[in-house]
């Protein structure tokens, strides 16, 4: 990898770029811990630009670690709600409540005691520590890999840990000493926009120069791809009950604990350990297996006389399980009494905090002509 002039070259071009040409995002206009580290664990599997929003939600609503760690937990899977990928949200708050008892409510500037909190690993310690700190911590994320392994043509399986711990020595030997927080943005910057994972922007890149991969022209080619996990297809049916005021029922996750098959009757992948309506897995006919389902949840509904009306189909990606949900909008003039439920409008489920297959539902059963 680079060494001597060249390094201090390479330094010195990507960051005068970075200074000139970063994107104006609200958690590059401070230097506070806690928004940064806000801002890390929301962009974890989030497009930059789905997660603005919700970053400025949450702050306004949690300015600082005390707001957070005091704060209900459902307000704040409410205020996460939409974001995907709860168990973040959890560990944010998890982490708060013991920055508030062991760190006096300060967010502690030591890899240990960071790497001590949920929810935070290597990348995310070291991009709070370089960003807010100053500490000379390289990261490795991604987009960090894409464009370490397009500079040296480095092949095989980065994720493996033989060939991540040799990423990370050499991200480490690359990071600029006087400008931690500004380089390691600069390198995920370069990887964001320019080298990006299909049709890199070479002509535009302030450090083609030194790229193996440009010079060879298999750029777009590293790093080379892994295998993806095999697809698999979840088909399930949903309850939507509907009053004569536009209410209907949700129904609340599961406990923590809850020991339950991704594929029974549950369905938590639904839930996603949030609020969502009453649904089962089906094979056959969808209306049959609610129907079935409906008579254990409310068994005193007369649910052989409820008329199921589908919605169409509506369909979701979980990683690698593809969904497809049959909606049944069932009009009723007052709510069954199920254990646990909770009504709410029908136009307006997100009061409480629910997943965006269970936004799709309701959107589906509302839009029925």
């Amino acid at each position: 990898m680079l060494q001597g002039r060249e390094l201090a070259t390479f330094r010195k071009q990507l960051l005068a770029w970075f200074r000139q040409f970063r994107r104006d995002l609200p958690w590059r206009q401070t230097k506070d811990p806690y928004r940064i580290w806000l801002s890390e664990i929301m962009l974890q599997q989030t497009r930059v630009a789905a997660a603005i929003p919700y970053y400025e939600r949450f702050l306004k609503r949690f300015p600082d670690i005390h707001a957070l760690a005091s704060a209900p937990e459902e307000e704040v899977l409410r205020l996460w709600s939409g974001l995907g990928y709860y168990s973040r949200a959890r560990n944010l708050q998890k982490a708060a409540q013991q920055i508030v008892a062991k760190h006096d409510g300060k967010f502690p500037a030591r890899m240990d005691e960071v790497l001590a909190l949920p929810g935070i690993g290597d990348y995310t310690a070291a991009a709070i520590l370089s960003i807010a700190f100053g500490e000379k911590q390289a990261v490795l994320d991604g987009n960090v890999v894409r464009v370490l392994a397009r500079l040296g043509v480095i092949r095989g399986d980065l994720r493996a840990p033989k060939p991540w711990r040799a990423l990370q020595k050499t991200a480490d030997s690359l990071l600029d000493p006087n400008s931690p927080g500004d380089w390691n943005q600069a390198v995920m910057e370069l990887g964001a926009t320019l080298c990006s994972p299909r049709s890199p922007q070479c002509l535009l890149c302030p450090v083609a120069q030194f790229c193996e991969g440009r010079k060879l022209g298999i750029a777009e080619s590293l790093p080379e791809r892994r295998k993806k996990h095999a697809a698999v297809e979840v088909a399930l049916a949903a309850a939507v009950f509907a009053d004569q005021n536009g209410w209907t029922i949700l129904l609340p996750p599961p406990p923590p604990d809850a020991n339950v098959d991704p594929l029974a009757d549950f369905i938590p992948i639904l839930a996603s350990s949030m609020w969502h309506f009453p649904a089962v897995a089906v094979t056959g006919d969808p209306a049959a297996k609610l129907r079935a389902f409906l008579r254990n949840l409310a068994p005193r509904a007369r649910v052989a006389q409820l008329k199921l009306a589908p919605a169409g189909k509506v369909h979701h990606t979980v990683t690698y399980r593809d969904i497809t949900i049959t909606p049944f909008r069932i009009n009723v003039r007052k709510l069954p009494r199920v254990s646990g439920a909770q009504p709410v409008p029908l136009h307006d489920v997100s009061i409480l905090p629910v997943s965006n297959l269970t936004r799709k539902v309701a959107r589906a059963v509302l839009d029925m002509r």
